[in-house]
C-alpha cells in the first residue's frame, strides 16, 4: 500500500500516454522520496518530457497511477495537481517577454503559503536582483532559465519538476545552475530533473533513470554510479 512509504513523495507506476494515436510511454515505473533529486536520462525521443507533463496532467491521454503523498492525481486537473505542490519549468522555459524580472516574478499565484519571497529570490539569484527592471526579452538564455526556475520556487511548489535547464547555457551558468539545485536540496525540496547533459546531473542525483522507447531500461543510484557509468553511457550516446 502507498501508505507505507512514509518518505514517499511521488510514486510513477505503469504510465502510458498518448499523443492522438501515437503511444509514447509503453509503462514508466519510479519513485521520488522526500528531500530527494532524482534524473530522468535518455535520449531525445525517448518519453522524457512527456513523462513530467503527464504527472503534472499536461497530457490528458494517460493510463497507469501516479500518486502525491500516497494520493491518486492521475485524474485531477493540472492547477490541482499545482495546487498540491507541484512546480513545473518546461524546456521553454515561458517566461512573459515584455514583463520585467519583477514583474515575472510577482506574477504567479501562491498556491502554498511558504513561498519563496521575491528577496529570497535575489539572494538565491543575484543576478536577477541585477537585472529586476530589464525586460524578459532583454535577459540572456542564462537569466531565463533562473527566472523561469525563480517563478515556481515564489508558488510555494515543494516537488520540481524541471525540464532540461541547462541545454545551450554557457558553463559558468550551468555552474550556477548546479549550486542552486545543491541549495534547494539542502533546504528540503524535491526535484526531478530530465536532462541529457549527464556530467551536470551525475555529482547532483540520489538515483538516475534512464528512459528508453517509453519505458525505464535502468535504474542506478548514486552509489553504483561507478560501476555503472558505462551502461549509462551506451544508453545516451547518439
Amino acid at each position: 500500500m502507498l501508505e507505507h512509504y512514509a518518505d514517499e513523495i511521488l510514486r510513477v507506476a505503469d504510465l502510458h500516454a498518448f499523443y492522438g494515436e501515437s503511444h509514447i510511454l509503453h509503462g514508466v515505473d519510479f519513485t521520488v522520496n522526500r528531500g530527494e533529486v532524482i534524473t530522468l536520462l535518455g535520449r531525445n525521443g525517448s518519453g522524457r518530457t512527456t513523462t513530467l507533463k503527464a504527472i503534472l496532467g499536461l497530457v490528458t491521454a494517460r493510463t497507469g497511477r501516479i500518486s502525491l503523498n500516497g494520493r491518486s492525481v492521475i485524474d485531477m486537473p493540472t492547477h490541482k495537481i499545482a495546487h498540491l505542490g507541484v512546480g513545473y519549468c518546461p524546456e521553454e522555459r515561458g517566461i512573459f517577454a515584455s514583463l520585467s524580472v519583477e514583474e515575472n516574478l510577482l506574477l504567479p499565484p501562491v498556491v502554498r503559503s511558504d513561498g519563496m519571497s521575491v528577496d529570497e529570490i535575489y539572494q538565491m539569484f543575484p543576478n536577477l536582483k541585477e537585472r529586476r527592471k530589464s525586460q524578459g526579452s532583454k535577459l540572456s538564455g542564462g537569466e531565463q532559465q533562473m527566472l523561469a526556475i525563480a517563478r515556481i520556487l515564489r508558488t510555494g511548489a515543494h516537488l520540481l519538476l524541471l525540464d532540461e535547464i541547462t541545454e545551450g547555457l554557457a558553463p559558468v551558468i550551468v555552474e550556477t545552475l548546479g549550486r542552486v539545485i545543491r541549495e534547494l536540496k539542502e533546504r528540503g525540496y524535491t526535484i526531478v530533473l530530465v536532462e541529457q547533459n549527464f556530467h551536470f546531473v551525475a555529482p547532483l542525483a540520489d538515483r538516475h533513470y534512464v528512459i528508453e522507447h517509453g519505458r525505464v531500461a535502468v535504474m542506478v543510484d548514486k552509489e553504483d554510479l561507478e560501476e555503472n557509468r558505462d551502461e549509462i553511457d551506451r544508453y545516451l550516446s547518439v
